[in-house]
């Protein structure tokens, strides 16, 4: 995952400030000589952490930080403000056009995901209502037209194509067609190459003077590193790019080109992709993401991915279930089912507040693959036995066992986790009849 080598560094540096009750001039520099290391070897462009160093220095060596309170906590927090501030503040949203329909023109080299990025784009405007249309403008590369269409149908979005004809053609038919068949987004797949030339610029430069899009996407590769910086630079020096969508950030990359190209090119990111599913391509918030890269959590952002996963009536009868005592295993297995829809364990814990200081997450023996073993021992049970898993004796037990593939003590160990689960909820029922409650040493069955 993107930033995860960044973020180990940072947070070992801001646990040693935490852990001084005051602090000297000296101890800020040494920490901030750390910190520059750190976005260093992240690959964030050299002037660019110049400069951060330099302001975060400036404000947090001043007398009232360094005689406060909390003079570490404070440091930290001036290290947020201005890594906020390094990636553009305040989330940059799509623009849509006054007059329908709204073009968008996705540019980028070869290999960087446009394709993908086009489609998943296309099937979140979906969601919002829209009813967009892709245009296959890539004439060149083997298949690209074929790509989209396989994407397109994976998110029921329509592809208008013309085959290897002239791409400035066919983006101006798209919208034409899109116009005659109400369609109120266009999102075209402009060609890439495997560098830039003249000529990929002069085709993108025709395109967007006969289409005239709302906002010209530069997709960026973010295993490029910092010559994803010097692609973002030239692009928008000659064609003009009014935002950025960051890619394949959750490969082994350091991070650096999101810290960088909005201040090189002063254009915002919009977008990065998390991962291969529609939801993987999420909004860029600037504070929501130097909060996760210092270990300070997303809580956000999570709220925002259960919202997503979890049906609101299935929500409300959960809980009327909870209350009244009759949740079961059928209802358990729904609920592993939705935390599934919000990615990898591992990556919901790290937006929790506080999981990314002293713990490290990484290290932890979760195993995403025990959901799956879980799921096949309820499967595996009569829908009798899910209601009341109190008839579930031995015989029963072993006919489970070997229709999951799993062992008798795993099938016990369910059960018995259940159970525990049951007298949690039961105990935290009793809350408001001043009972109390108490955790004992249950533990989750992943």
């Amino acid at each position: 995952m993107a930033f995860e080598n960044l973020s180990g560094k940072l947070q070992e540096v801001f646990n040693n400030l935490r852990g001084k009750g005051r602090l000297t001039e000296k101890d800020v520099k040494a920490a901030l000589r750390e910190v520059k290391l750190a976005l260093l070897e992240a690959d964030v462009n050299f002037r660019i952490v110049k400069d951060f160093i330099n302001k975060v220095s400036e404000k947090a060596v001043g007398e009232e930080v360094l005689t406060g309170l909390n003079p570490g906590q404070q440091v930290i927090k001036i290290v947020n403000d201005e890594l906020t501030e390094l990636m553009g503040s305040t989330q940059s949203k799509l623009t849509f056009s006054s007059k329908s329909p709204t073009v968008y023109m996705m540019v980028g080299l070869q290999g960087a995901g446009k394709t993908t990025t086009a489609g998943k784009l296309a099937g979140q405007l979906r969601r919002q209502g829209k009813r967009p249309l892709l245009a296959a403008g890539d004439v060149y590369r083997p298949a690209a037209i074929k790509q989209l269409q396989v994407v397109g149908s994976t998110y029921n979005i329509p592809v208008f194509e013309m085959g290897q004809g002239d791409p400035v053609e066919i983006s101006r038919r798209a919208v034409d067609y899109a116009k005659e068949n109400g369609h109120d987004i266009v999102i075209i797949d402009t060609a890439g190459r495997l560098h830039i030339n003249e000529e990929l610029m002069d085709e993108l430069i025709n395109i967007k003077n006969e289409v005239r899009p709302q906002e010209v996407l530069l997709v960026i590769d973010a295993m490029t590193g910092q010559d994803a910086v010097n692609v973002a630079q030239t692009f928008n020096e000659k064609l003009g790019v009014d935002g950025v969508i960051i890619t394949k950030t959750d490969g082994d990359t350091r991070g650096g080109a999101a810290l960088s190209v909005r201040a090189v090119t002063g254009k915002p990111i919009k977008y990065v992709g998390m991962g291969e599913k529609l939801e993987d391509l999420e909004p860029f918030y600037p504070d929501r993401m130097a909060s996760r890269i210092l270990g300070m959590g997303d809580v956000l952002s999570l709220i925002e991915k259960a919202q997503q996963a979890y049906d609101e009536n299935q929500a409300r009868e959960l809980e009327k279930k909870m209350r009244t005592q009759e949740f079961n295993l059928d209802d358990f297995l729904t609920q592993l089912q939705q935390i599934k829809k919000m990615g990898p364990l591992k990556d919901i814990m790290k937006m929790l507040p506080g999981m990314g200081g002293k713990i490290n997450i990484d290290d932890l023996d979760i195993d995403d693959n025990a959901t799956k073993h879980i799921e096949a021992i309820i499967q595996s049970m009569t829908r009798k036995e899910r209601q009341n898993p109190d008839i579930i004796n031995g015989p029963r037990k072993r006919r489970i066992a070997k229709g999951s593939g799993r062992s008798i003590q795993e099938v016990n160990k369910l059960l018995k986790q259940f159970e525990d689960m049951k007298k949690m909820m039961k105990m935290m029922s009793g809350m408001g009849r001043g009972k109390g409650f108490g955790f004992g040493k249950m533990k989750l069955p992943f």
